[in-house]
């Protein structure tokens, strides 16, 4: 996804390697199956004979070596009729490898996918319906619910969350300190008031938010009261436009008249980190990747730890909402192993393999590996895993990319006073509905 950042060992960020490195074939390799013993008619393996299932993913250099070294010998060992060949893939492009792969049976038999990709492969026919599978149901009871719908699609799940993140609100300490507020606002009320402090201390805004569209401005607009679709994301009308929604944008908008906002919302300089490190911005909000990244800029002045002060997204009407990221594990139709490739998926969803794969800072799905003491140790983790709990999925549906487009244009004209925002949402919500009769 477009927001991520590199990591380090140690600490958090959700990020995806862009490095390319050589691709085998798919499941119609030659030599059996590109390894694989001769599958029999159910499409698993005779029995007694070790069966390969190959795995395309996304990791970075750290977390591949990983993933090389501790997850693969262990889950070999674990089950030893199964053997997991290991295939990095570039995210640049990957979206059309992957169709091309399915369309020409040489998609693998799972793959670390994300997670905004999931119901369009599902409508394509693309991937198992893993709700289907045994011990599906454990797995979903174990895991948090906000990554565990971005898997949804048509009453099953087309994958599981192997792992996850989110945003929090990030204040600098500094600025705090000038304006008299000791501690992070918990409410929208607060925020707004602080928000007040901060520009009459000459700061260009105060309410951080990245930009207009769906992943920088959904954390307030549903914080506020706002929503996209009905529960089921079936519908648009009376939801993205409803007299809730369009108080939500309403607010938006009158903070951006008053000055309330980063310039950071209509692409405006400073950037949200730059304007962190001046002490310029009151507030931003981000992903884990912004600690991960500044706490080990060697040459840098700026301590992110020491000079921030961390919290949720304050409370509105909505309660306190955040937008999740992150990457599921799918198993593909023409895999010709489902049974062991969901039974590798399955493991890695488990306690052990999650907390293997949090030593480089990704935030387990699993709720156990996730509330673990030692992982909650490492700086400004808990924060992340407790705005969880309340994060919502950006809609899970096959048209989202269509739709996303359709509301980003929708919050921006808005914002910028092109539109009024009951206008601008009557519109898009209107545009919705037609992507979503396909």
């Amino acid at each position: 996804m477009k927001w991520y950042k590199s990591i380090s060992y140690g600490v958090l960020a959700a990020t995806m390697a862009f490095t390319v490195t050589a691709c085998s074939g798919g499941n119609n390799a030659p030599a059996g199956n590109g390894g694989n013993a001769p599958a029999n008619e159910s499409g698993n393996a005779p029995s007694g004979e070790k069966v390969t299932i190959e795995y395309w993913h996304t990791y970075s250099d750290q977390e591949e070596k990983v993933l090389t070294e501790e997850i693969k010998p262990l889950f070999e060992k674990e089950n030893p009729g199964i053997e997991l060949k290991l295939t990095r893939m570039p995210y640049e492009g990957l979206k059309e490898q992957v169709v091309a792969g399915v369309a020409g049976d040489a998609a693998p038999d799972l793959m670390r996918m994300d997670i905004i990709w999931v119901p369009e492969f599902a409508k394509m026919g693309a991937l198992q319906d893993i709700s289907q599978f045994e011990g599906f149901d454990e797995v979903k009871a174990g895991v948090f619910e906000a990554p565990m719908a971005t898997n949804a699609y048509n009453g099953g799940y087309y994958g599981v969350p192997v792992n996850t993140n989110t945003k929090i609100a990030i204040y600098n300490k500094a600025v705090l300190d000038e304006i008299g507020i000791t501690k992070a606002p918990e409410t929208m009320d607060e925020l707004v008031e602080a928000a007040k402090l901060a520009v009459a201390k000459g700061k260009p805004g105060g309410i951080g938010i990245g930009g207009a569209n769906v992943w920088a401005a959904s954390p307030y607009f549903w914080s506020l009261g706002g929503s996209l679709t009905n529960e089921d994301y079936t519908k648009a009308e009376g939801f993205l436009n409803s007299p809730e929604s369009v108080k939500a944008l309403e607010t938006i908008v009158q903070w951006q008249k008053e000055g309330l906002i980063t310039p950071t919302i209509l692409g405006g300089e400073p950037g949200a980190w730059d304007g962190m490190k001046n002490n310029d911005y009151m507030m931003i909000d981000d992903g884990p990747w912004f600690y991960s990244i500044l706490m080990n800029e060697a040459e840098s002045s700026f301590k992110p730890l020491e000079q921030t002060v961390r919290g949720p997204i304050p409370a509105g009407a909505g309660g306190s909402r955040s937008v999740v990221g992150g990457e599921d594990l799918v198993v593909f139709t023409n895999s010709k192993h489902p049974k062991e490739a969901w039974t590798f998926a399955k493991w890695m969803l488990g306690e052990e393999p999650q907390k293997i794969m949090s030593k480089l800072g990704l935030i387990p799905t699993n709720k156990t590996a996730a509330n673990d003491p030692a992982f909650l140790e490492q700086p400004f983790v808990a924060e992340y895993v407790k705005q969880l709990e309340t994060a919502l999925p950006r809609t899970p549906i096959p048209q989202y990319g269509e739709m996303e487009g359709i509301v980003n244009l929708a919050f921006e004209k808005a914002i910028r006073g092109e539109l009024e925002p009951k206008a601008a949402l009557d519109e898009a919500a209107k545009n919705i509905e037609a992507i979503l009769a396909k």
